[in-house]
């Protein structure tokens, strides 16, 4: 793949994980380690991209009231600091990618089996279970090189708790905090590596495509259709990256 193409690849990942509270991480270190040797820059590089579009999409679920604070906070108080432990945690390029790819495919199939029921109710979390969750996942997100929204969105949704739109707001900025504190983990760690030639390019892109994505889900898309997209969208880079990474068979 020509890196001359990455721009418009990366605008249309971010459009579409934006309208569904993702900030495309996962996409786009699949995409990156077709074109970028070092492991290190394509982590670092999918983290900077992730922040740049859910730092818009958090604005947008901001500015229409969707995002509710008051139910939000207790996800984040163990995920930030063990975001940023789980950055420094060093794993072979292989290992890496099959925890990725493996935690995908579970997210997506748990996310599916939630829209199969024909009616989508919800059920409150007490707040300590928000917060091991959030921990849980925030930890995931740190070793993994992605936000952790991704697997938190299909979580939550399998667990019925909330709407798809309010998960989808609380995705945007889950992801946008545990990217920051992953960011930071890479630095101390000494494993932070971008190139800004290529990474100027791409942020612009994905800004682009981050405020698209972010306008149709906060006021177009159906929510039903949001979640199918997602759990499809997710299964997909699972199988992908474990193909890819784990026996060499390019789709």
């Amino acid at each position: 793949m020509a890196l001359e193409y990455l721009p418009f690849i990366f605008f249309f990942v971010a459009l579409l994980y934006s309208s569904v509270g993702f900030g495309g991480g996962s996409s786009y270190l699949a995409i990156l380690s077709l074109v970028l040797v070092d492991f290190y820059e394509i982590r670092s590089t999918a983290l900077l991209l992730n922040i740049f579009v859910v730092a818009i999409g958090t604005f947008v679920f901001i500015k229409n009231g969707i995002l509710k604070p008051k139910l939000l906070w207790p996800f984040f108080l163990l995920s930030v600091p063990l975001a940023y432990i789980g950055a420094q945690i060093q794993m072979s390029q292989t290992a890496f990618f099959i925890l990725l790819g493996t935690a995908l495919i579970l997210a997506g199939i748990s996310m599916l089996l939630r829209y199969a029921q024909s009616k989508l109710e919800t059920v409150e979390l007490s707040n300590s279970k928000k917060i091991l969750l959030g921990g849980g996942i925030g930890l995931l997100s740190g070793v993994s090189g992605i936000g952790g929204g991704i697997f938190l969105s299909p979580v939550l949704n399998l667990l019925k708790w909330a709407n798809p739109r309010i998960i989808a707001s609380l995705a945007s900025v889950f992801i946008l905090v545990n990217s920051v504190a992953g960011l930071i983990g890479l630095k101390i760690a000494g494993t932070l590596s971008l190139n800004f030639e290529v990474m100027f390019q791409l942020i612009i892109a994905v800004i682009l495509g981050g405020i698209v994505g972010s306008y149709l889900s906060s006021k177009k898309f159906n929510l039903k259709f949001l979640g199918v997209l997602t759990a499809l969208l997710v299964f997909y880079v699972g199988i992908k990256i474990i193909l890819q990474h784990g026996f060499q068979v390019y789709l």
